[in-house]
């Protein structure tokens, strides 16, 4: 037996939920620094509170990779994850910007950052999953395209969640003021507009999607074994066994591990100092103007930016299999991250806030080979009976450069940098041309086989 061949709307299908997920995470990514520093944070702390998501994916993931292995029911392996995932994270989304209606029980402050932590623990939830889908349902010559469908749908949800507080207000009309201490009616409104949309995707791929069962995977497992290191002790039993699984990671994951470690953290640079870094550096606003017009302006610009790169991304990731087949998917994800990395490096010396979409464009080429290049080299070597638990795992070379940079980015940013957050940026893009260096040292198993 073999996998079945999937045709693209199927393979759209599967991944559709994405665009749900990617649209609540885009909300977060380009405004939650804006809703906790109006809660009271200061610059320099943002980092610690963002500290939360990466931490939440670190325990999160690997669990849910784990159970998400050993589960089989009426509603399948992996959709019972994304369900759950969705539902929670949508409470999140709703409650962080309102965070301030606690306020007779709890600071706000807290509160919002709380419901951040809950926010990224569900991502994390349905996120990972996803990724096992696609290792669990395509061929290995179909994988390159079913993580770049994914990209490009995480692309389209990330530009709908970035630019709706800007659309809102410049288009409907709706408010982006608001009194000091409480969170504007566009971002409000945006924040539940992501949340009946990620339940809406969510259910579009749970309806449509049909999963093999344990014994299918058991049997074409034979078939890809060549392909891949052999692992000696498959059937496990306790959830401790992760520790086992990490130790004995197959080589290319390994390897992955730098490139993903300095990617990710050049990436939480920019998702956690983007607002602070443009509204001073490009509008020339304090670092304590928070609260200002000017200050909220340059907030909803910076969701216009993010979608930039997301929209970008997503055409960029159609591109990906072609460029792949033609140059290698390492060398596609090294000139990507070299890309990348210039374009956060040339903000800097962007002499108004339209220039800055350049620097998006460029930016976005890398953001689409970092969501799509090292699962498609990771999954041929990994086996089926643990995609899950491996993408998990794979996991951890995410969230540990972004808790690192969590500790380390407020106070460089405010003994280092003197406050000018600007220089957080200029890191970000040194980090991914570190990451593009690393990338030569990476084996791809499928491209040794072909």
């Amino acid at each position: 037996m073999e996998k079945r061949r999937l045709s693209f709307w199927q393979i759209w299908n599967m991944s559709f939920g994405f665009l749900g997920i990617q649209m609540g995470f885009a909300l977060q990514n380009a405004n939650a620094s804006r809703v906790l520093q109006i809660f009271g944070a200061d610059v320099h702390q943002l980092s610690w509170f963002w500290i939360i998501a990466p931490l939440m994916g670190l325990i999160v993931q690997p669990i849910i990779g784990y159970y998400s292995d050993k589960t089989w029911g009426r509603f399948g392996r992996r959709k019972p994850y994304f369900l759950l995932g969705a539902i929670l994270a949508s409470v999140g989304l709703v409650l962080m910007p309102q965070a301030d209606m606690f306020i007779a029980f709890l600071p706000p402050l807290w509160v919002g950052a709380g419901m951040l932590m809950i926010m990224d623990a569900s991502f994390n939830i349905a996120m990972e999953p996803f990724r096992a889908l696609v290792g669990d349902n395509l061929r290995t010559d179909q994988r390159t395209q079913g993580f770049s469908v994914q990209t490009a749908l995480i692309g389209f949800g990330a530009v709908i969640g970035s630019w709706l507080p800007y659309v809102l207000t410049n288009w409907l009309g709706i408010s982006n003021q608001a009194a000091e201490g409480t969170v504007p009616l566009n971002l409000i409104l945006s924040f539940i507009i992501g949340a009946f949309i990620l339940i809406v995707s969510i259910l579009v791929t749970v309806l449509t999607t049909k999963e093999y069962t344990p014994e299918e995977l058991a049997s074409f497992e034979d078939k890809e074994e060549p392909a891949r290191e052999k692992d000696s002790e498959e059937k496990k039993s306790s959830l401790l066994d992760i520790f086992d699984d990490f130790r004995k990671m197959p080589e290319t994951m390994r390897q992955l591990s730098w490139v993903q470690f300095f990617s990710w953290f050049g990436l939480f640079g920019l998702w956690v100092f983007a607002t602070p870094a443009i509204a001073q550096h490009t509008y020339g606003l304090s670092y304590t103007d928070s609260s200002s017009s000017t200050y909220q302006n340059a907030g909803d610009w910076v969701g216009v930016l993010f979608g930039v790169y997301n929209f970008v991304s997503a055409f960029y990731a159609f591109a990906l299999p072609y460029i792949a087949k033609k140059i290698g998917r390492k060398k596609t994800h090294a000139l990507s991250l070299v890309i990348g990395g210039l374009g956060l490096l040339s903000i800097y010396i962007m002499p108004d806030k339209n220039w800055l979409i350049i620097s998006m464009v460029a930016v976005g080429i890398a953001w689409a080979s970092i969501l799509a290049m090292p699962y498609a080299i990771l999954a041929g070597s990994i086996s089926p009976k643990k995609m899950g638990v491996y993408m998990g795992i794979f996991n951890f070379f995410i969230v540990i450069p972004q808790i690192i940079n969590a500790l380390i980015g407020g106070p460089l940013v405010k003994y280092a940098y003197g406050n000018h957050a600007i220089f957080a940026l200029v890191t970000s893009g040194v980090s991914f041309l570190i990451a593009a260096a690393l990338v030569s040292k990476v084996k791809d198993v499928d491209d040794v086989i072909q």
